[in-house]
């Protein structure tokens, strides 16, 4: 049986949108492999970043990339001292392409920055409110409901998860784990499967132990060699691998097909389980090496 790999895109910025989605869609083209791209829809808030500097850990991690060279001063003060972008406003012939092209797409947030900083104290008027804002301008510019979302930076709530469910998503990507299950937030059951991010991502690797531009891509495959039952997931960044790191995600997708990989879209990935089966995981807040802060995360055994 071939072993799937599933890529996920997140799409976080107004210059990500109009420079890397463009790139990334011509390079899976040329390499023959699907993906699904998960758009910001709203507007462009990444200047109010800057108070994450307070934030235990982000210095360092900082100060293991270039971030302006991967999203450039204009990005760096849009929100603060420039006026926000509305990305969805702005590029939806772009996002449109992309489905044109074949692409599977969905939601990844309304406004990258309030949802990934804010979410997880939220209450339900609220979380509700925020993603309903995605819904409706991804409707508007797509002529349909979306049936997948990503949260912008593996940010969830007890209310995040319901709605998953209750909006009716074929799936939803919004955690870190092993393998697809059933989420469940403090042993309630959300109906809605999680194909979780199962491999770190390149900016969680870069100058760590060794890893550099390269080595990186040596470094992934060797985590790829052997193929688990369920496949993986890997998620990539407009803003990095359709950028400067454009040519480490092509030895990667050669890499991969030369392991034997179908490099395939979320919802292709689904249709290759046994959704019945999926076992249920709890759905933790816990952090991941190479990121700051917490993130949700399955829980390493299965729940109960």
């Amino acid at each position: 049986m071939v072993q799937q790999l599933a890529l996920k895109i997140d799409v976080d910025t107004y210059r990500g949108t109009r420079e890397g989605v463009p790139r990334l869609v011509a390079t899976l083209q040329r390499h023959n492999a699907q993906a699904t791209f998960f758009f910001t829809l709203g507007p462009d808030h990444m200047g109010r970043a800057i108070k994450r500097v307070f934030r235990k850990g982000y210095l360092q991690k900082v100060s293991r990339m270039s971030v302006v060279e991967h999203y450039g001063y204009k990005t760096l003060l849009y929100g603060t001292l420039l006026p926000a972008p509305d990305i969805g406003r702005k590029c939806a012939d772009i996002l449109r392409s992309v489905r044109d092209a074949g692409f599977e797409t969905g939601i990844h947030c309304y406004d990258h920055i309030r949802w990934q900083d804010h979410v997880l104290d939220k209450d339900a008027e609220w979380t509700q409110r925020e993603l309903q804002r995605a819904v409706d301008r991804y409707t508007e510019i797509f002529g349909e409901a979306p049936h997948a979302h990503a949260a912008a930076g593996w940010q969830m709530n007890r209310h995040a998860l319901r709605l998953m469910q209750r909006m009716g998503f074929d799936y939803s990507s919004d955690t870190r784990g092993a393998h697809p299950y059933i989420p469940t937030w403090q042993a309630e059951i959300v109906a809605c499967p999680q194909l979780p991010t199962t491999l770190p991502t390149l900016d969680e690797l870069i100058n760590r132990d060794g890893i550099t531009l390269d080595n990186i891509a040596a470094h992934v495959l060797k985590l790829t060699a052997q193929p688990p039952g369920t496949g993986h997931v890997f998620t990539l960044h407009a803003e990095l691998e359709g950028g400067k790191w454009m040519p480490v995600f092509e030895q990667l997708l050669e890499g991969w097909q030369k392991q034997g990989y179908e490099l395939v879209s979320l919802q292709q990935y689904l249709q290759g389980l046994d959704a019945g089966a999926l076992p249920r995981h709890e759905v933790q807040m816990r952090e991941v090496e190479g990121r700051v802060g917490k993130l949700a995360v399955a829980s390493e055994t299965p729940a109960g």
